[in-house]
């Protein structure tokens, strides 16, 4: 006989309720957020995970981990965990002068610095200054 699942029951509070809708409604929210608040709402009603699962077209699984996911850790537990990946070839210390020194000198014989006078004066390269340079929006 096969392992009987205890799936757990989801209840709402109405601040929840609120949010998840707003959320399953959302056409600026990514795509995969707004399946997840479909189907907790959708376990909300009481709808067992195969009902879910064919409403929204993911698998039993997938409905199963999401349900899970939200009982035990609330709203945030619909988000995308970071997941592992290759560790920043440069630290903030390095980031942080690099904008200091931006913001805060100019470079000899001109009025502002160009990517590739502050990739030699730093050592990085010239696309990387771009990178900080773009998210700071300098």
């Amino acid at each position: 006989m096969r392992g009987v699942s205890r799936k757990k029951a989801v209840v709402l509070e109405q601040e929840q309720r609120v949010q998840l809708e707003g959320f399953a409604r959302s056409r600026a929210l990514p795509h995969a957020l707004v399946l997840r608040a479909q189907i907790v709402l959708l376990a909300a009603e009481g709808k067992q995970n195969k009902e879910i699962a064919v409403a929204s077209g993911m698998s039993r699984q997938t409905v199963a981990k999401w349900r899970e996911r939200f009982v035990s850790r609330g709203l945030a537990g619909l988000y995308d965990e970071c997941r592992p990946g290759r560790p920043r070839s440069i630290d903030d210390k390095r980031i942080a002068e690099m904008v200091n020194r931006t913001l805060q000198s100019e470079p000899e014989g001109a009025t502002q610095w160009s990517c590739r006078g502050m990739a030699q004066t730093t050592g990085l390269s010239k696309s990387t200054v771009q990178r900080v340079w773009s998210a700071f929006g300098l």
